[in-house]
């Protein structure tokens, strides 16, 4: 007995959810994981945020004012690195969840990063490489316009591999079989997204003022030093990480389902799901993954799950005739969260607003604080950051335990409310900022002030609009962060998260065809459209209320597909070798 009880504790000090340490052996609860670990992947997510926004919040100035394009070129520009920023994650994802595991995706593309940032800073500091300039104007020649696009091309690749893999990584480092380190959990998602915005505060305000007032040069070095301080952080903390081991190739088992579901089309599944093919084990068969319990929505793909004599072959299970329920279930999952990742296309959408039309707005407003000292436009983003690092520790410490009291929810809100809440508060966003351009318009009309570069009116009646769309992140963000790792497959979490994340590329995509559509109709017959290169001429504010309109039809029909949703169930334990 005393012999049974000793292998029981020792049991309960170790990980029940599959993770290993960075020697590969299971992780030990006391000596990895949990708060002690995520000090350096927060500091690591910081300074990478630091490093990404000090590039991207002001490049459109950069391009408009060194390369020389105009506002709408400017725009299409960043909203389509952007979206690259945000489409290769799945790159990223898929290497992690099949082959490398996230630790060493965050290690390999964080050097492919700091290649492209130091290439960049070369590409505005080095003469050659930097456009001439003189007289206010810049000439740039194509090899330079083509050192710079490299350069930050290089970047979305680079970043490709740590944004689905960091907050996954972070996550990881709780276990979900333990109930008090699965409530720390959601915990830090919240101090995840602050740290990413206290290095974005950092980059909207100093480094756009170094860049604007000092040198592009410096604008982009101070960025480059800080990925490199990104990777010291990270590799600081390799002893204390609990790792989750790479389970095989996701759509490798996504496509088996669909294949042997369409192999067996003529098949009807059973109504007993018990009869339904699963591994007799406790523990799934796919690694570091559990098994998944039946559920009764898509049963087409039950039929990949349906035993027939021609499934095995010398006993061994053809897994493009036969998969068990778990794998199917992972299909079902995927399917499932589909919808709700597409109404956060049109939000992101909104969010890109911040880095390309707010910029442009606020260039032709008053700039200046007191007499001598004027801020960049760019600089104006620091009341998001600011907004979000006010409001997630009011959510986490103050909301949560409120909302618990009403809803009796251990996190007050589930985690599709708090989305729900957070596009609700982004077309607050929209309206706040086609009344300001309403009122601009009017004071330029009403003062005939049509030909001046900067109207007498404080760029600071911004702020609302700013702060309204970090308001808006605290909910919708986050709880997408948080919702598309509880969702996914253990398998898939750092698929799902490049899913969740592809968002953010579709929606500055989706800016950027507004933007061309916009434009091509509004200047037809040689009208200046509503984004003309002078904005006292134009109307914007149109361009506002497109995206508010658009922003209440996704609400609503996010209101439907919620009600649809059904939350995955899990059961058994994760296939591990120990």
């Amino acid at each position: 007995m005393d012999i049974e009880a000793r292998m029981e504790r020792d049991d309960d000090d170790y990980t029940k959810d599959g993770t290993v340490d960075i020697y590969k052996k299971p992780a030990n609860k006391k000596k990895t994981g949990t708060w002690k670990a995520c000090p350096f992947i927060l500091g690591d997510e910081g300074c990478e945020r630091l490093a990404y926004y000090g590039m991207s919040t002001n490049l459109v100035n950069y391009i408009q004012q060194k390369l020389n394009l105009s506002n709408a070129a400017s725009s299409r520009s960043v909203t389509n690195w952007q979206g690259t920023c945000y489409v290769t994650p799945l790159l990223g994802a898929f290497l992690a969840d099949a082959y490398l595991g996230r630790y060493w995706t965050i290690a390999t593309f964080s050097t492919l990063y700091i290649i492209g940032i130091a290439f960049l800073t070369m590409s505005a500091s080095i003469g050659g490489l930097k456009p001439a300039c003189d007289n206010g104007s810049c000439h740039p020649t194509g090899s330079q316009k083509t050192a710079f696009f490299v350069a930050i091309y290089l970047i979305a690749f680079g970043t490709g591999g740590i944004k689905p893999c960091v907050s996954s990584f972070g996550a990881d480092q709780f276990d979900d079989n333990d109930e008090t380190e699965k409530k720390s959990k959601s915990s830090f998602f919240n101090w995840f997204y602050l740290s990413i915005n206290v290095g974005a505060l950092i980059a909207s305000s100093v480094l756009v003022w170094i860049q604007m007032n000092v040198g592009w040069g410096w604008g982009f070095g101070v960025p480059a030093v800080a990925m490199a301080i990104a990777l010291v952080f990270f590799f600081s903390g390799t002893r204390l990480y609990r790792l989750q081991p790479p389970g095989g190739s996701p759509l490798t088992r996504i496509l088996q389902v669909f294949v042997a579901s369409i192999r067996k089309c003529n098949v009807k599944p059973p109504r007993d799901e018990s009869l339904l093919y699963e591994t007799s084990d406790v523990e799934s068969n796919i690694k570091g993954s559990r098994k998944l319990e039946h559920s009764e929505e898509f049963r087409f793909f039950d039929k990949a799950a349906v035993e027939t004599g021609s499934d095995k072959v010398n006993g061994s299970v053809n897994p493009w005739k036969l998969c068990t329920v778990t794998q199917v279930e992972e299909v079902k999952s995927i399917i499932r969260l589909l919808p709700v990742w597409a109404t956060g296309i049109v939000f992101s959408c909104v969010y890109s607003q911040m880095s390309t039309m707010f910029v442009l707005q606020g260039n032709i407003m008053d700039q200046h604080i007191g007499p001598n000292f004027t801020i960049p436009s760019a600089c104006l983003s620091i009341f998001d950051t600011l907004s979000v690092i006010f409001w997630a520790p009011i959510y986490d410490l103050v909301i949560i335990p409120l909302a618990r009291k009403f809803t009796g929810h251990e996190r007050g809100f589930t985690q599709l409310q708090r989305m729900g809440i957070g596009l609700v508060i982004s077309i607050f966003a929209m309206v706040a900022a086609g009344v300001l351009e309403v009122i601009r318009l009017d004071y330029v009309r009403r003062n005939n002030y049509y030909d001046l570069t900067t109207i007498p009116m404080s760029i600071f009646w911004q702020v609302p609009q700013y702060f309204l769309i970090g308001c808006a992140e605290v909910f919708t963000f986050i709880g997408q962060l948080e919702f598309f790792y509880d969702q996914a497959p253990d398998a898939m979490r750092s698929l799902c998260s490049a899913l969740c994340l592809t968002t953010t590329a579709l929606g500055n995509y989706l800016s950027s065809l507004i933007v061309t559509i916009v434009i091509n109709v509004t200047t037809r017959n040689g009208k200046l459209g509503w984004i003309p290169d002078n904005l006292n001429r134009g109307h914007l504010d149109y361009f506002y209320w497109l995206l508010a309109i658009l922003s209440f039809i996704n609400f609503f029909v996010y209101l439907w597909i919620a009600k649809w949703y059904t939350y995955k169930k899990v059961s058994g334990k994760p296939a591990l070798t120990r």
